[in-house]
């Protein structure tokens, strides 16, 4: 288990030693690997947050460029004309903390200004060298993801462990206090479908780095090339993954199907408490 902490995303709490956490993912993409196209509209987009929420979501995690394999970068304009607007309807309409998912330190702050509560960066604040400043600047939490250029080990765990360890420096040099950080290990980014199923097995082993743990491994290609399944057929193996990852140490976990692994997040919480 994480040390026990609180994380303010938001105006809500999260007890980091506690119970599970759901992040529903809301890809505003075109070309999402899993759900491209399917909330391009404002409403539909309000629509399935409203979903999401019902079905349990704690946070939800606004996306505006597809991070899949082979995809197409797009401008920060581009971007932040895909999410900023759904993400000030969203906080008009309700109460639900909202993560951005972009890398891009000037999409980071747009959203930011619209109303984003976290930003998520799927480089762990390496790719854009302003991103870490104006997460401090507006004191937000930030999600520091698992991420290198060549996937490349001498010790699978052990780099992991040392390449999110020097996030959180970077993090910490730019005046971002340990309590507004969570750490991703990054399944799909950097690492083969075998890596991915070690560095879930050996999570755990994230604990000494003494953050809370994010989990993103919903529908991902560990899934599909494990079972030999299509992405719209992976949802048992991301329940799998999911309590798998609470078991290790997980506290946050973001997926697709909301309301599916909050039930079996719940009910494997429950065992580990009984």
């Amino acid at each position: 288990m994480n040390a026990g902490g609180v994380i303010r995303i938001g105006k809500k709490d999260f007890c980091t030693g506690g119970k599970p956490y759901v992040m529903g993912i809301l890809n505003l993409t075109p070309d999402s690997f899993s759900d491209g196209g399917s909330y391009e509209d404002t409403d539909k987009a309000l629509f399935a947050v409203e979903r999401m929420m019902k079905d349990g979501a704690d946070i939800i995690d606004v996306g505006g460029e597809s991070t899949r394999p082979g995809y197409i970068m797009i401008s920060a304009g581009e971007e932040i004309a895909r999410t900023c607007f759904v993400i000030e309807a969203i906080k008009e309409r309700f109460e639900v903390p909202v993560s951005l998912d972009t890398y891009k330190a000037e999409v980071a702050e747009a959203g930011i200004l619209a109303g984003a509560d976290m930003i998520n960066d799927i480089w762990g604040l390496k790719y854009d060298d302003r991103m870490a400043g104006i997460v401090a600047k507006h004191d937000k939490a930030v999600c520091l993801m698992h991420n290198r250029e060549k996937a490349v080990y001498n010790d699978l765990i052990e780099d992991v462990i040392s390449d999110i360890k020097e996030c959180v420096s970077i993090a910490e040099a730019h005046g971002i206090k340990r309590d507004r950080m969570i750490i991703d290990p990054g399944i799909g980014f950097a690492k083969s479908s075998e890596e991915c199923l070690r560095v879930i097995n050996e999570m755990d082993r994230l604990k000494d780095i003494g953050l809370p743990v994010l989990l993103g491994a919903s529908r991902k290609s560990c899934i599909g090339n494990t079972l030999n399944l299509p992405v719209d057929e992976r949802e048992e193996g991301t329940i799998a993954l999911s309590v798998m990852g609470l078991v290790r140490g997980a506290t946050f976990f973001r997926v697709h199907d909301v309301k599916k692994n909050r039930r079996a997040l719940d009910m494997a919480w429950a065992v580990m408490n009984a």
